[in-house]
């Protein structure tokens, strides 16, 4: 996988679940199943989204909603492919994806 291929970005909230498991985890092991290249869950420390409500971890004002992002990276052809199932999965959130240059993947 190296040139021009995609970046999907997937934000949920921390909260959120899908068949007992957090959404974001589901959505790990969901993408991993579709064979997909690779896939980075990461916390964010602050944020909102459309409903305006400001997320923090900072401790006097711990919130219990922070914000997952998911980048996942592969090709046109199969980020293309699983974008229905993703949506599908995703109530509320954003999902979105950007052309991208690799210059190196794996060993």
């Amino acid at each position: 996988m190296e040139g021009q291929c995609k970046l999907l970005k997937i934000y949920v909230g921390e909260s959120e679940r899908c068949h007992g498991k957090p959404l974001y985890q589901y959505l790990a092991y969901w993408l991993k199943e579709q064979g997909i290249g690779g896939v980075t869950v990461n916390r964010g420390i602050e944020g909102y989204g459309q409903d305006k409500v400001l997320h923090t971890s900072r401790l006097l004002e711990l919130s219990g909603d922070l914000p997952m992002v998911l980048e996942v990276v592969d090709t046109a052809e199969k980020i293309t492919a699983i974008l229905p199932g993703v949506c599908k999965l995703v109530p509320k959130g954003l999902v979105f994806s950007a052309t991208v240059e690799v210059h190196k993947y794996g060993k």
